[in-house]
């Protein structure tokens, strides 16, 4: 963090608000929508998250950057949010490892803008009432008409594919290659501790770009078709809707976090809608109606399934409900291999509360092969 006086830094959303902070030398004009994560620990993981593509965001936590960053705790293989918001970004970090740098350092050299010194409490609160919308955060000597041309040039979320921004653009393997089961993973945005659950449960991942046909991801004869998480709006990912409904009848066993989730929800003909403010966090509650049992979730996610539809549908269940808002975190088919869930059981944050269902796609294809 340089040493320079600090300089004025201004968030200017959709409908006119604005908030003032200033700058921690990471200066420029970057926009996106707006969203908070309300995790305590974790920034590093949330920010090189592919889900968070071209998203400003706030992190509702006071201090962000006091542990610093390492080499092992990434998502993805870059920073994916669009600029950070933060009450007190420190300059200092205190963890042992040389493998151990500063968020300074890590969002400069990604040519990140950064700043500081908001409320994001009012923030926070300002996007509950009002909704998540565009916003645009301006580090340095920018007018209010040059951000607001900023603002105006932004896509809205809703309609938005974003998968394409980070899907891998060829195939390549994870895992070790005499492991008892092969995934075929479509990516849309593939967190990396995904992979390295399957990994350790002996799979062998061969991971495929977003728009792969299905004869070609067919021909590597699986074991199981995993469909991951990933940014933007599940409707307007048509071709990918057609290629996930081919998987589903393939017969195969099938596994779908987030946006996978929601793909296959789409695949069987139920709608799915833009929240309010989305679930971004690692303390969501979350019921498995089929065991009774409460889990405490990572979630990142501003499109959910419609759960009335989901509930109605002859052929697939209901199996988890947020428990904050009762909406729809989880479906199985019932006559096929077939399961996802809105939020990420990799993230461990209960720690081990919804690791089990790495073992239940395991399970299926142990049954099914």
């Amino acid at each position: 963090m340089n040493n320079t006086p600090s300089k004025s830094a201004t968030l200017l959303l959709q409908d006119g608000a604005r908030f003032y902070g200033s700058s921690v030398g990471l200066d420029g004009i970057t926009g996106g929508e707006l969203c908070f994560n309300t995790g305590m620990t974790g920034y590093q993981e949330i920010f090189t998250d592919p889900s968070y593509y071209g998203q400003l965001m706030v992190m509702a936590t006071s201090h962000i950057g006091n542990y610093g960053v390492h080499a092992d705790e990434v998502e993805s293989d870059s920073i994916k949010v669009a600029g950070l918001i933060t009450k007190s970004f420190s300059p200092y970090y205190s963890r042992a490892g040389q493998q151990t740098g500063s968020l300074y350092d890590y969002f400069k050299a990604s040519n990140k803008i950064a700043a500081t010194d908001f409320d994001t409490r009012a923030i926070v609160q300002y996007i509950r009432d009002n909704g998540a919308m565009n916003a645009v955060v301006a580090v340095g000597d920018y007018t209010l008409e040059e951000m607001q041309a900023h603002l105006d040039a932004l896509p809205n979320m809703k309609g938005l594919e974003l998968a394409s921004k980070v899907s891998t653009k060829e195939p390549y393997f994870y895992g070790d290659e005499n492991a008892p089961f092969h995934v075929t993973a479509l990516d849309f945005g593939i967190k990396t501790n995904i992979l390295r659950n399957l990994a350790q449960r002996g799979c062998r991942i061969q991971v495929f770009p977003h728009d792969t046909p299905f004869d070609v991801l067919a021909a590597t004869n699986p074991h199981g078709f995993f469909l991951s998480n990933g940014p933007g709006d599940p409707q307007s990912m048509q071709p990918q809707i057609d290629v996930v409904q081919q998987i589903i009848h393939s017969g195969k066993p099938v596994f779908g976090i987030c946006l996978g989730h929601q793909l296959i929800a789409l695949a069987n003909g139920l709608p799915t809608f833009k929240m309010h403010n989305g679930h971004r966090g690692i303390n969501h509650p979350i019921k498995n109606l089929e065991t009774g049992k409460s889990e405490i979730t990572s979630q990142n996610h501003g499109f959910v399934v419609d759960k009335a539809a989901l509930e109605a549908h002859p052929e697939l269940m209901l199996t988890h409900i947020h428990l904050n808002d009762n909406t729809a975190a989880g479906l199985r088919m019932i006559n096929r291999p077939v399961f996802s869930v809105q939020y990420h059981p990799e993230a461990g944050p209960g720690p081990n509360d919804a690791t089990y269902l790495f073992d239940q796609f395991l399970t299926n294809m142990n049954q099914l092969n």
